[in-house]
């Protein structure tokens, strides 16, 4: 037990709600647990929940980083999850990950199916580089190109990329809200987990997903492309894809409501919400 004890503590997790099913929030890259403040206590009222930070994120335990070694790969941060998982011992786990955590996520189910009831995937993308045939939103040279600029000024590198992020031109404030949290991140962890999260390729693991997924996708995404969308959809063999009006990679924070009743409706569908439920 000691293994799992410490799985949740250096973590951070918080749990809220009640209930014998479990939604189990992840954050993408740049955020910690906090991001998830305007969607999370509709869907606890409804049910348990937990969030977590991601190694090098929020209150995580900085200890645990391990760059050369167990994070070298986003398959350390998946076997992460699985810590968290196991140490929470349910096994009808709705997970729900945002961006590279989508990925994580994905990656952490094929590892341990039996872990998870279902999969909520928010602005997901398994590779965000063009290779071939495959579209994923961006060349090689730019990403090269942000890595280089995170590289020298990684204050100005989060002002410069969050609105690109966070899109919503007309409310900069949502923006300068994400800057303040990509500069909450320990810098060596912070710049390490974005030359991973972009430069990853997760599509081999897609096709032996076996639970079932939402897709959730928004609108005038510059991060999470259409094209990328549309090839999870088509790997994932169990998917459906929402379309929000929401515009951005973050939805859970620029369209609140929309995000929260994609959830709810998609726990609903699935039996997992409480039967006096709204």
């Amino acid at each position: 037990m000691t293994v799992n004890k410490s799985a949740l503590q250096r973590h951070a997790i918080t749990i809220e709600g009640t209930g014998d099913d479990l939604v189990l929030f992840a954050h993408g890259y740049g955020c910690d647990q906090t991001v998830w403040q305007r969607v999370r206590p509709a869907i606890s009222a409804l049910t348990k929940t937990v969030a977590f930070d991601i190694t090098g994120a929020g209150l995580s335990d900085l200890s645990h980083f391990q760059p050369n070694g167990r994070h070298s790969r986003l398959e350390g941060y998946a076997c992460d999850l699985i810590e968290v998982c196991e140490a929470l011992d349910k096994r009808s786990i709705t997970f729900v990950g945002h961006s590279v955590s989508a990925m994580i996520g994905v990656i952490a189910v094929v590892k341990k199916p039996d872990l998870f009831d279902s999969l909520v995937l928010v602005a997901p993308s398994a590779c965000y580089l063009n290779l071939g045939d495959y579209q994923g939103g961006f060349d090689e040279q730019q990403l090269a190109g942000l890595m280089e600029l995170m590289g020298s000024n990684f204050s100005n590198w989060a002002d410069v990329v969050t609105p690109i992020i966070m899109g919503n031109p007309d409310r900069p404030a949502l923006a300068t809200e994400l800057s303040h949290s990509f500069c909450r991140w320990n810098e060596a962890a912070a710049k390490h987990f974005a030359n991973l999260t972009f430069m990853s390729d997760c599509r081999s693991y897609l096709p032996s997903v076996r639970p079932d997924c939402l897709i959730i996708e928004c609108s005038n995404d510059t991060i999470a492309s259409r094209s990328a969308v549309a090839h999870l959809q088509g790997a994932l063999a169990n998917s459906a894809v929402q379309k929000l009006r929401a515009e951005g990679h973050c939805p859970h924070v620029s369209a609140p409501e929309e995000t929260i009743h994609a959830i709810t409706r998609y726990l609903r569908s699935r039996g997992r919400l409480k039967l006096n439920a709204a």
